[in-house]
């Protein structure tokens, strides 16, 4: 989890927020991590923007399919376009079959809450995913990057 977390800080324009005890986030979120890109230079969430990926460390209230309150469990979620989730996962996100197994670790699988939305999830990436994760994760950085200059009127480049 720390080596993904390192990588995606080390992307132009990456925040990623990792809420603690005692901070300003809802305790469910603490030890989890969210993944923003902002063109911000003071650090702060960029406002109506979801992140673009996160490390979720335990079930959450309604999305308990992945097992994640087991020790050692926690998973990776990212936001695809449709062509790249259907390249991944092999089907459109609309119209998902429900024949996923969201439990098994190092195997993508769409999200098992927002697939339909073009989330994806791994729980415990590992020798088979790893790589992978690491693209789909710039992709989704680079993607972000892209809307948030589109919203703020510049182009990709800054320009």
């Amino acid at each position: 989890m720390e080596q993904i977390i390192a990588q995606v800080r080390a992307f132009d324009g990456a925040l990623v927020l990792l809420p603690e005890r005692g901070g300003d986030f809802p305790e469910v979120a603490w030890g989890d991590a969210f993944f923003y890109h902002s063109h911000s230079p003071d650090g702060r969430v960029p406002h109506n923007v979801q992140p673009y990926a996160t490390i979720v460390t335990k079930d959450y209230p309604g999305d308990t399919a992945s097992d994640l309150d087991r020790p050692g469990r926690w998973r990776v979620n990212i936001h695809l376009d449709r062509a790249t989730f259907q390249q991944v996962v092999g089907e459109a996100p609309r119209g998902l079959s429900r024949s996923h197994d969201y439990a098994a670790a190092d195997t993508i699988v769409p999200h098992p809450v927002y697939g339909e939305l073009g989330w994806i999830s791994v729980v415990a990436p590992g020798e088979r995913t790893a790589e992978t994760v690491l693209r789909l994760l710039r992709g989704a950085h680079d993607a972000a990057g892209a809307r948030s200059a589109r919203r703020q009127g510049r182009t990709a480049s800054g320009d």
